[in-house]
């Protein structure tokens, strides 16, 4: 047998397609839409709601049997909204202009709903064990689709990855610009990670029909 049981290894899986956050649920579509221009942008922010999602909800796991009913979501809010200010101090410390790049969508992660919906649907209701790997699950599964997004976006956009020009360069005319090629304005703004989205959308529910029926 492995570390994880197989109910315990649903919490982590099921999220990374069956059930995700992002395609299935449809939460979380705002940041998802606003900072998926670049891929490094996409990756800071899936780590960055990985740690605050993780970390809060053993928090709310290990609080929940002293949280008064009538206070639960403002000690929810409490907890996401420390947990982001370490993040956001984190970042102008070791990452000062992609904090500039993120700026206010850090602080926005206090409001996504994919946290505050799993601290109140599973942490409350768990223990820590349990809670830490549906907050693992759920928050790979959002970054997944962020960095596809941002992968694309990037890519098609820009003509780059992480910052490097991996199609050539589109000044001197080398790579695939020295036979016409041209980058993609649309790709860098909102509208296109709409596309994007429903794109893996559509390939997610073709390769699973039951997935349709479902929803």
């Amino acid at each position: 047998m492995g570390l994880l049981t197989k109910k315990d290894a649903g919490l982590i899986l099921d999220p990374l397609a069956d059930n995700n956050p992002i395609t299935i649920q449809v939460l979380g579509i705002c940041s998802a839409l606003a900072i998926t221009a670049e891929l490094k942008a996409s990756i800071v922010m899936a780590v960055s709601v990985m740690f605050v999602l993780a970390m809060g909800n053993v928090v709310i796991s290990l609080m929940r049997n002293i949280i008064p009913s009538k206070i639960r979501i403002i000690v929810q809010l409490v907890v996401v909204a420390t947990l982001v200010i370490i993040v956001d101090q984190v970042l102008k410390a070791f990452a000062y202009e992609l904090s500039k790049t993120l700026s206010v969508f850090v602080g926005l992660i206090i409001t996504n709903c994919i946290i505050m919906g799993r601290f109140e649907a599973f942490a409350l209701a768990n223990g820590p064990y349990k809670s830490f790997l549906d907050g693992i699950g759920n928050s790979l599964g959002y970054g997944i689709i962020l960095v596809i997004i941002g992968f694309f976006r990037e890519l098609l956009g820009s003509g780059t990855l992480l910052g490097f020009k991996v199609l050539g360069d589109p000044i001197e005319k080398t790579g695939l610009y020295s036979i016409g090629y041209e980058n993609n304005g649309f790709m860098i703004i909102p509208p296109a990670a709409l596309i994007v989205v429903g794109i893996i959308i559509w390939v997610q529910r073709s390769r699973n029909p039951s997935l349709i029926e479902e929803n």
